[in-house]
Protein backbone atom coordinates (compact mmCIF):
# COMPACT_ATOMS: atom_id res chain seq x y z
CA UNK A 1 0.00 0.00 0.00
CA UNK A 2 1.31 3.33 -0.95
CA UNK A 3 3.03 5.73 1.82
CA UNK A 4 1.43 8.73 0.09
CA UNK A 5 -1.87 8.19 1.50
CA UNK A 6 -4.27 11.37 0.76
CA UNK A 7 -4.94 13.76 4.13
CA UNK A 8 -8.61 12.94 3.64
CA UNK A 9 -11.09 10.46 2.30
CA UNK A 10 -14.61 11.29 1.19
CA UNK A 11 -17.05 8.19 1.33
CA UNK A 12 -19.40 9.42 -1.63
CA UNK A 13 -23.20 8.77 -1.17
CA UNK A 14 -26.14 9.47 -3.26
CA UNK A 15 -26.12 13.71 -1.94
CA UNK A 16 -22.74 14.22 -0.90
CA UNK A 17 -20.35 12.51 1.30
CA UNK A 18 -19.13 11.35 4.56
CA UNK A 19 -15.68 13.06 5.13
CA UNK A 20 -12.72 11.10 7.20
CA UNK A 21 -9.15 12.28 8.15
CA UNK A 22 -7.06 9.61 7.47
CA UNK A 23 -3.84 8.59 9.70
CA UNK A 24 -0.86 6.46 9.57
CA UNK A 25 0.90 8.02 11.99
CA UNK A 26 -0.13 5.75 15.03
CA UNK A 27 2.00 3.18 16.48
CA UNK A 28 0.50 0.00 15.25
CA UNK A 29 0.97 1.68 11.59
CA UNK A 30 -2.62 0.97 10.45
CA UNK A 31 -4.89 3.32 8.76
CA UNK A 32 -7.18 4.84 10.70
CA UNK A 33 -10.20 7.07 8.89
CA UNK A 34 -11.92 8.99 11.45
CA UNK A 35 -14.96 10.86 10.34
CA UNK A 36 -14.73 14.76 10.57
CA UNK A 37 -18.26 15.65 8.34
CA UNK A 38 -21.38 15.00 6.69
CA UNK A 39 -21.13 16.83 3.02
CA UNK A 40 -24.53 17.59 1.10
CA UNK A 41 -23.84 18.48 -2.20
CA UNK A 42 -27.48 19.66 -3.26
CA UNK A 43 -27.55 22.59 -1.10
CA UNK A 44 -23.94 22.71 -0.11
CA UNK A 45 -24.37 22.15 3.36
CA UNK A 46 -21.08 20.78 5.74
CA UNK A 47 -21.91 19.12 8.99
CA UNK A 48 -19.06 18.33 11.19
CA UNK A 49 -19.51 14.80 12.65
CA UNK A 50 -19.72 14.24 16.35
CA UNK A 51 -19.31 17.63 17.69
CA UNK A 52 -16.40 19.18 16.27
CA UNK A 53 -15.05 21.93 15.18
CA UNK A 54 -13.88 21.73 11.25
CA UNK A 55 -10.52 23.71 10.83
CA UNK A 56 -10.07 26.61 7.99
CA UNK A 57 -7.84 23.55 6.20
CA UNK A 58 -10.41 20.96 6.70
CA UNK A 59 -13.29 23.35 4.82
CA UNK A 60 -11.02 24.59 2.42
CA UNK A 61 -10.58 20.94 1.28
CA UNK A 62 -13.91 19.64 2.01
CA UNK A 63 -15.11 22.85 -0.70
CA UNK A 64 -12.44 22.36 -3.22
CA UNK A 65 -13.53 18.55 -2.98
CA UNK A 66 -17.47 19.72 -3.55
CA UNK A 67 -16.71 22.08 -6.42
CA UNK A 68 -14.48 18.75 -8.15
CA UNK A 69 -17.44 16.93 -7.31
CA UNK A 70 -20.26 18.97 -8.88
CA UNK A 71 -18.30 19.22 -12.33
CA UNK A 72 -17.94 15.68 -12.31
CA UNK A 73 -21.47 15.30 -11.69
CA UNK A 74 -22.11 17.64 -14.32
CA UNK A 75 -20.08 16.09 -17.22
CA UNK A 76 -21.42 12.77 -16.31
CA UNK A 77 -25.04 14.32 -16.83
CA UNK A 78 -23.67 15.65 -20.88
CA UNK A 79 -22.25 12.01 -21.34
CA UNK A 80 -25.50 10.57 -19.99
CA UNK A 81 -27.28 12.62 -23.07
CA UNK A 82 -24.95 12.01 -25.31
CA UNK A 83 -25.51 8.96 -24.52
CA UNK A 84 -29.22 8.95 -25.04
CA UNK A 85 -29.35 10.18 -28.59
CA UNK A 86 -26.76 7.20 -29.43
CA UNK A 87 -29.44 5.05 -27.97
CA UNK A 88 -32.17 6.53 -29.64
CA UNK A 89 -30.28 6.05 -33.26
CA UNK A 90 -29.59 2.74 -32.05
CA UNK A 91 -33.44 2.26 -31.63
CA UNK A 92 -34.34 3.96 -34.87
CA UNK A 93 -32.07 1.12 -36.28
CA UNK A 94 -33.50 -1.43 -34.64
CA UNK A 95 -36.94 -0.63 -35.25
CA UNK A 96 -36.08 -0.59 -38.93
CA UNK A 97 -34.18 -3.37 -39.53
CA UNK A 98 -34.97 -6.25 -36.41
CA UNK A 99 -38.02 -5.00 -34.38
CA UNK A 100 -40.45 -7.61 -34.73
CA UNK A 101 -44.33 -6.63 -34.63
CA UNK A 102 -44.96 -8.01 -31.37
CA UNK A 103 -41.60 -5.93 -30.09
CA UNK A 104 -42.90 -3.02 -32.11
CA UNK A 105 -46.45 -3.08 -29.88
CA UNK A 106 -44.52 -3.72 -26.69
CA UNK A 107 -42.68 -0.35 -27.10
CA UNK A 108 -44.44 1.99 -29.51
CA UNK A 109 -46.78 3.89 -27.20
CA UNK A 110 -44.02 4.25 -24.30
CA UNK A 111 -41.67 5.57 -26.89
CA UNK A 112 -43.97 8.26 -28.50
CA UNK A 113 -44.76 9.74 -25.51
CA UNK A 114 -41.00 9.92 -24.42
CA UNK A 115 -40.21 11.20 -27.39
CA UNK A 116 -42.80 14.03 -27.78
CA UNK A 117 -42.58 15.03 -23.98
CA UNK A 118 -38.68 15.50 -24.85
CA UNK A 119 -39.53 17.51 -28.05
CA UNK A 120 -42.12 19.73 -26.46
CA UNK A 121 -39.72 20.64 -23.51
CA UNK A 122 -36.28 21.17 -25.98
CA UNK A 123 -39.21 23.06 -28.31
CA UNK A 124 -40.17 25.54 -25.49
CA UNK A 125 -36.52 26.03 -24.06
CA UNK A 126 -35.24 26.42 -27.81
CA UNK A 127 -37.48 29.33 -27.85
CA UNK A 128 -36.93 30.88 -24.65
CA UNK A 129 -33.20 30.75 -25.44
CA UNK A 130 -33.87 32.57 -28.87
CA UNK A 131 -36.56 34.95 -26.97
CA UNK A 132 -33.44 36.17 -24.42
CA UNK A 133 -30.75 36.64 -27.26
CA UNK A 134 -33.97 39.59 -28.90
Amino acid sequence: MSVDLPEYYFRVRENGAFVFRVDTENRQRRIEMDQIAVINIKNGDVKPHGGRELSPGDMKVIKEWMAERVALLAQRDIDDIHRAVDYLNLTAHWAQTRATDDQLENVTDALLLAMHDLRTVLVRKKAERLLRKD
